[in-house]
């Protein structure tokens, strides 16, 4: 179901520049940086089962250091096709935006991604897809030329990688091994994510 002319508008409005068929998709820096703090505050006790407390509050202030700053110069300096800094709805929603924004296919490889161990092993214990949590701390780009922009970030220190490729199809496939799905218009809410969460006060 395509968007209204006003919702396309609205979408295009949050993306900077557009991706085009050809393009690489890079992300920079590593995605649900934030989504893994917060399931870490709701679901502390939970967590504090599986894992020890020094475990958890070094992970967390490893998680904040990773976070990219929409201030930094390079941003600004640096010259793409499109960038948008990820958030809700997590990377997944942030790919979903950026084809529909630009009226491209694409083709990703979720393997790439860029995910810390520390979201890896909270995401195994809540049973929550790590891909669509709240990503903010990572930048979604579109450029021409995916590998070298991934040597000039890591030169930046800021850890990146070429997940896929925009194309002219209309199909926007996800590939994990062996197995290929579609992306999804997302889901924007995090209790929409976590199993038996109620959304109006986030309690099970």
């Amino acid at each position: 179901m395509k968007l209204g002319q006003q919702a396309l508008e609205a979408l295009q409005a949050e993306i900077t520049g557009r991706i085009y068929p050809g393009d690489d998709l890079v992300v920079a820096g590593e995605t649900g940086i934030s989504g893994t703090l917060e399931l870490i505050c709701r679901e502390w006790d939970k967590l504090r089962t599986y894992f020890s407390e020094s475990f958890l509050r070094m992970g967390v202030e490893t998680l904040k250091n990773c976070m990219i700053s929409e201030e930094d110069v390079f941003w600004k300096e640096a010259g793409f096709s499109t960038l948008y800094f990820t958030e809700n709805g997590g990377i997944l929603s942030g790919l979903w935006k950026m084809a529909e924004a630009s009226g491209v296919g694409m083709d990703v490889d979720l393997r790439r991604i860029p995910i810390r161990q520390e979201t890896i092993e909270v995401c195994e214990r809540l049973d929550v897809d790590p891909y669509k949590l709240e990503a903010k701390g990572s930048v979604l780009i579109g450029t021409a030329q995916g590998d070298a922009l991934v040597r000039e970030l890591e030169a930046h220190g800021i850890h990146a990688a070429v997940i896929g490729y925009a194309d002219s199809g209309n199909d926007r496939l996800l590939h994990s091994g062996e197995i290929t799905r579609y992306l999804e218009r997302p889901r924007l809410h995090l209790t929409e994510i976590i199993p038996g969460k109620d959304r109006k006060d986030g309690k099970a």
